[in-house]
Formats: structure tokens, C-alpha cells, sequence
């Protein structure tokens, strides 16, 4: 996310709270759009944890007809 933050800062003007500020609030959209079982891959995707999501990426596609 320090990537994303840096982005907002440099091309919007933002300065670092208000980056981070966004950021939360992005994240927290995304999370209650998605069911509570894959809202904690939001959390540790934005921490740059790489969790095991033991086939769930597999299961997604399939909603998506993939």
C-alpha cells in the first residue's frame, strides 16, 4: 500500500494522512462488497501478506464464468 500511497500523494497533491485516508476508506468499500469468508484477503493482501487462499481464487473465477 506504500506503493498506492505514494501514487496518491505525488499525482493527486494529497498529503500522507489524507493518502492513507483514502486508501482505509477504498479498502473498507471493497470489504463490505464481499462476503465475510474473503473479507480478511482484503486485510492481508493490503498488509502484503501473500495468504493461502486454498483454491478460493479458483472458486471466484468460477463466478465470474472463468
Amino acid at each position: 500500500m506504500d506503493e498506492l500511497k505514494k501514487q496518491l500523494m505525488e499525482k493527486l497533491g494529497l498529503d500522507e494522512a489524507i493518502s492513507q485516508q483514502a486508501i482505509d476508506m477504498v479498502l473498507g468499500f471493497v470489504k463490505d462488497k464481499l462476503p465475510e469468508n474473503v473479507q480478511g484477503l482484503v486485510d492481508s493482501a493490503a498488509s502484503g501478506e501473500l495468504p493461502d487462499t486454498g483454491g478460493l481464487l479458483d472458486q471466484a473465477k468460477g463466478l465470474f464464468g472463468g
